[in-house]
């Protein structure tokens, strides 16, 4: 029994790598995490068994493992993704958690979605059709939700004879049109998701090639320096007071850490009070702990009993972050009806909810060529723009280029309570 406790517990305690795969339609998406899966011996023998029935009930040549993240019946029926499907493996390495998302220019807002949690993005680029409008729009999106790590995957290489010289071309394409993008690590890996090709396993097809398999690459992709360790935020989301016999006065103040890190006996600030006072406690459900960082969720005790409450936010007293109700952003529109410039709209913000109304819309962005719309203001479904609100509340904010978690908004329908809009504070 021990020895099963020791291995959940190293389970628990392996590295998480969040990722998400994009591309165009046909690029082969599906097929290449369906490859993944498989060659890292992470599907059960009945899924494999039920993936064969459907391939040969489809006429399938081969089996398609493609039609292992196709969840939905349309998708299957179609041969494309809709929707975004969340796939889990692990090797004896990492965790992983895969988000595959659609390719379509209309599903533009699963994208986003998908992408708004990943560390890293893999990107799919047909070898035939090489870079196009999908790549850019994709690239971009990455870039603006604040990925750090993106792989390029040149696939279907077995269509274009292994060549080297192909494979060069894309690359340097690519190289052209990120450079005018802040994603500061770029991999590039030719492969064949169809026959496997440097997706787990190096290609006997591909000699030229001295670089690593995309599952290498993300087993070994550096993420910890991606969370914001500097300033430290810890937005409230829960106040408990069990009031037991027990525990009759203890007051914890439960969330997850969005930023720095926090010890016991360190010093802290309360916002929008502005009291201070010292931690504690740090406590998770199995022990206590000496020390919290992002992004652990924990409780934490104060030496001194003042008022906090949901929405709230501890932070340091010589690193607190920007308070304000004037707020402008990039925001990605999710829904078919436009933006209304002069609208009103419900926020949430890490745990605060308020309300706003759009002050004003800057311009919209042409995700193609990454240029200005001054002329064109209406922000429709799939569109990104830049626009100005005010806050019914101060909010407690960093630029979502320095904090991803402080640093997004949602705009909702308050009377549909449907996310409309995915906010990047600048």
């Amino acid at each position: 029994m021990s020895k099963n406790n020791d291995e959940a517990q190293k389970y628990l305690d392996m590295d998480l790598l969040r990722f998400t795969t994009a591309g165009s339609v046909d690029d082969g998406k599906s097929t290449l995490i369906g490859r993944l899966l498989y060659d890292s011996k992470s599907i059960f023998d009945d899924q494999m068994e039920k993936i064969e029935e459907s391939s040969r009930k489809k006429g399938d040549e081969y089996t398609n493992l493609a039609l292992l993240t196709d969840g939905l019946s349309a998708e299957r029926e179609q041969g494309i993704t809709i929707d975004v499907a969340y796939r889990y493996f692990s090797t004896p390495n990492r965790k992983f958690i895969i988000a595959d998302t659609p390719g379509h220019v209309q599903y533009t807002r699963n994208m986003v979605t998908g992408a708004s949690t990943a560390n890293l993005a893999v990107i799919l680029v047909d070898a035939r059709s090489g870079v196009i409008e999908q790549t850019c729009r994709h690239s971009f999106i990455a870039s603006l939700l604040g990925i750090k790590h993106v792989v390029l995957c040149v696939n279907k290489m077995d269509l274009v004879d292994y060549s080297e010289e192909r494979f060069n071309e894309i690359r340097n394409e690519f190289k052209t049109f990120s450079s005018k993008l802040d994603v500061p690590d770029i991999h590039y890996i030719p492969i064949s998701a169809l026959y496997g090709d440097n997706v787990v396993d190096k290609s006997d097809n591909m000699p030229w090639y001295g670089g690593a398999t995309l599952l290498y690459t993300l087993e070994n992709v550096q993420v910890d320096s991606d969370y914001n360790h500097v300033d430290s935020r810890f937005p409230v989301q829960w106040v408990t007071r069990p009031q037991s016999t027990d525990y009759p006065d203890y007051r914890g103040y439960a969330g997850q850490v969005a930023g720095g890190v926090f010890k016991p006996g360190d010093e802290v600030i309360a916002l929008p009070s502005g009291f201070t006072s010292k931690i504690d406690q740090i406590q998770t459900f199995e022990q206590d702990e000496e020390e919290a960082f992002s992004p652990m969720s924990v409780t934490m005790t104060l030496e001194d009993d003042i008022d906090i409450s949901r929405g709230d936010m501890i932070a340091k007293p010589d690193n607190q972050p920007e308070v304000g109700q004037d707020i402008e952003m990039m925001v990605c529109w999710l829904n078919k009806e436009p933006l209304d410039p002069n609208g009103k709209y419900a926020i949430k913000h890490t745990t605060k909810e308020a309300r706003c109304i759009v002050k004003e819309v800057k311009y919209k962005v042409n995700i193609n060529t990454l240029h200005r719309v001054e002329g064109d203001k209406e922000i429709g479904l799939n569109d990104i723009g830049r626009i100005k609100i005010r806050t019914t509340k101060p909010l407690f904010y960093d630029s979502y280029k320095r904090n991803r978690k402080t640093g997004s908004i949602i705009l909702i329908d308050e009377y549909g309570n449907e996310t409309v809009g995915a906010g990047m504070i600048l």
